[in-house]
């Protein structure tokens, strides 16, 4: 085959050395450790080579030190899905799959993984740490909630969520030492639905100590991850103002507030993502979509970026990547399979959160888009399909500085009926039908 790439490299990244093929003799192999030192010296060696591109699999986390360290020394690096490299079949070692690497990558075989830009990069970083320490938080939640059971302290019968304003206020007294029913109903919030009299009936505790202690444990482990979540947040909003105030006309856009979208607890407190997210995607509007929520903006922001998502030429690329597009499978002109492939990333999951949400709405464009699926296909199906018309949404949107104006259709009764009549006429012509197959009774005068 012809030679796309002549100074290319193959490189198999492992947790203790990489081997690394600039040739496909055993004599262009060379293998090196894992220190900063040994990078440098890989990275020198494939300089004295006359090495301009590197193909790598993206194995775990290992490659990030290497991958930086090529590119700060010229040389491109593409990374390459581990499933798209497999080597011929009883032929699996560190040496041959350096070696299988570079034969791909010289002959073009090879494509690169979508990798966002450094400020999209650490802010992923904060972002999914964060994501981290709310599940931290979520476990001590249901350890606290099963440890206030055990002391006969239903707390989860009379209050819907044990970690809101009620419940921490009540936790917080139980640890203390408090265990008089009615001076733990006192601390009940006005917006609250139970009296304080059910509440009092269902705090009767049994005073069981080694119940109590576990619970006092698990209460301050929360109040920990509540605080690394701030701090996570200030981090967050750091690097997005930062990343803002390097643009001038970016620091000069304003949007109208959005009350009637609900915050999620576990949004970013003190950050207003509506004008934050106006600002970042340069005017474009994303929470003018119904559905779209700030967690969406979030994700969307941390796993592309704004730069990151121009690099997709077409909405269907960018949706195809979000596996969210079916993966038509046709040989001898029947087509096998088209299922969505399977796999996830935190964007995709964003994406289908909000497509479930928009089921919930009425009488909007895409939950009538919902509908129609949900009917025909069930609502499963309707949530991938939905999910795929926003990221297509989301990209023209954002890549071609569009606003979001969805077709609205006002109708009056008669217009509805006459275009139901339409219909029915249509169907009616297609299919052949006869006025005494309907089953209907005609008054004739």
């Amino acid at each position: 085959m012809e030679i796309v790439n002549p100074n290319a490299a193959g490189i198999d990244v492992g947790s203790r050395s990489h081997f690394v093929a600039v040739g496909q003799s055993l004599q262009d192999v060379k293998e090196f450790g894992v220190y900063n030192e040994d990078l440098q010296a890989l990275a020198q060696f494939l300089l004295d080579n006359n090495i301009t591109t590197a193909a790598m699999e993206s194995t775990g986390t290992y490659w990030q030190n290497l991958f930086s360290i090529l590119q700060e020394v010229g040389i491109k690096v593409i990374l390459v899905n581990g499933k798209f490299t497999k080597n011929i079949h009883g032929k699996k070692t560190d040496v041959k799959d350096c070696r299988w690497l570079q034969k791909l990558h010289s002959i073009g075989l090879l494509t690169g993984s979508f990798l966002p830009d450094t400020e999209t990069e650490q802010l992923r970083t904060y972002c999914r740490h964060r994501t981290n320490l709310i599940d931290s938080a979520a476990d001590t939640t249901r350890k606290m909630q099963k440890y206030l059971r055990l002391l006969n302290l239903r707390l989860d019968v009379v209050i819907r969520d044990i970690t809101g304003l009620t419940g921490l206020a009540i936790i917080e007294a139980v640890c203390k030492g408090e265990k008089n029913p009615t001076s733990l109903a006192d601390l009940r919030n006005h917006n609250c639905r139970k009296s304080k009299e059910e509440i009092a009936k269902a705090l009767q505790s049994n005073g069981r100590a080694d119940f109590l202690f576990a619970l006092q444990q698990e209460f301050e482990l929360y109040q920990v991850f509540q605080q690394k979540i701030q701090s996570c947040d200030l981090e967050i909003e750091k690097l997005l103002t930062a990343s803002i105030n390097n643009d001038e006309h970016k620091k000069t856009l304003t949007t109208e507030s959005k009350i009637y979208k609900r915050t999620n607890k576990n949004a970013p407190k003190n950050i207003d993502l509506n004008l934050m997210a106006f600002q970042y995607f340069n005017g474009i509007d994303l929470m003018a979509i119904e559905g779209v929520s700030h967690s969406t903006v979030i994700a969307l922001i941390s796993e592309v970026g704004y730069e990151g998502i121009k690099k997709f030429e077409t909405a269907k690329q960018f949706a195809s990547w979000l596996r969210l597009s079916p993966n038509n499978r046709i040989s001898g002109g029947r087509v096998l399979s088209n299922k969505i492939p399977r796999g996830s990333n935190r964007l995709k999951i964003a994406l289908r959160n909000c497509a479930n949400a928009v089921g919930n709405l009425k009488d909007t464009h895409l939950s009538n888009f919902f509908n129609r699926i949900a009917f025909r296909r069930g609502r499963a199906a309707a949530v991938s399909a939905t999910a795929r018309k926003l990221a297509v949404i989301i990209w023209n949107m954002i890549v071609k500085a569009v606003k979001y104006a969805p077709p609205t259709i006002y109708e009056f009764l008669d217009q509805k009926r006459k275009r139901k009549v339409k219909e029915m006429r249509m169907l009616i012509h297609k299919f052949d039908i006869k006025t005494d197959e309907l089953g209907l009774q005609f008054n004739t005068l």
